[in-house]
């Protein structure tokens, strides 16, 4: 599994957003439609909202890749 860190520098970043800056989308369309579609799990739980708000401390994690944000 390939884990890559994300610093937070705002409370919080919508999900599709952040898949998008870690370059495992191409774009925040992209990162909705890889959302929408179940594959995204939020500290090991399915989440299908596309803005979820992902704060410091939780782990998003899609496929073989981890992200930490922190």
């Amino acid at each position: 599994m390939q884990t890559t860190t994300f610093e937070l520098t705002s409370e919080f970043i919508e999900l599709n957003q952040l898949l998008k800056l870690v370059g495992v989308v191409d774009s925040g369309g992209a990162g909705k439609h890889v959302v929408a579609s179940g594959d995204v799990s939020v500290d090991g739980k399915q989440e299908l909202r596309k803005t979820a708000k992902i704060r410091a401390g939780q782990v998003v994690t899609l496929g073989d890749i981890r992200i930490q944000v922190r």
